[in-house]
């Protein structure tokens, strides 16, 4: 592994770190809870850099969905619906 992606590694596990401590911060998060959505998630763990051309706050989001899926496989969070909010599991 080189440098970099032991660097990019560790950004992935305190963005995962980030948003499990928001989860657990947010009753609509928890356990049995309506979860909120991916998008909120985003923008409220200040993964959002504004708006660029090219680079919507929408573009944006796409990195924090294999996040979420990373959280998922761990068991850590669960997808209410196909398109629904997350939740804590």
């Amino acid at each position: 592994m080189t440098e970099f992606e032991s660097q990019g590694l560790e950004l992935r596990n305190a963005a995962k770190s980030i948003v499990m401590k928001y989860m657990k911060a947010t009753p609509c998060c928890a356990k049995g809870h309506e979860g909120m959505r991916l998008s909120e998630i985003f923008r409220n763990c200040g993964f959002d850099w504004g708006y660029y051309e090219n680079a919507t706050s929408s573009n944006q989001q796409y990195w924090i969905v294999a996040l979420m899926r990373e959280l998922q496989a761990e068991e850590k969070v669960e997808r209410i619906e196909n398109s629904g909010p997350w939740r804590l599991k």
